[in-house]
């Protein structure tokens, strides 16, 4: 490949630069998708706590199941 034939420098410095961005990008992405999923399933756990609290006939996970013991 003759010289004239190469992108300039700065060219390939910005290939390189938006492909790193892109990737980041998608790192990033990803992360905040995993917060939010976090936060929904706090959301839900906070409602139920919520609920517990205003009608406490409605028991939390196993209340009603028996100790290990028996």
């Amino acid at each position: 490949m003759a010289e004239d034939d190469r992108p300039p420098e700065w060219a390939v410095d910005i290939d390189v630069k938006l492909a790193y961005q892109e990737r980041l990008i998608g790192d990033l992405n990803a992360l905040v998708r995993g917060f939010a999923e976090q936060l929904d399933e706090m959301k839900r756990e906070l409602n139920q706590l919520k609920e517990a609290l205003v009608s406490p006939a409605a028991p939390l996970g196993g209340a009603n199941e028996p100790p290990p013991h028996y």
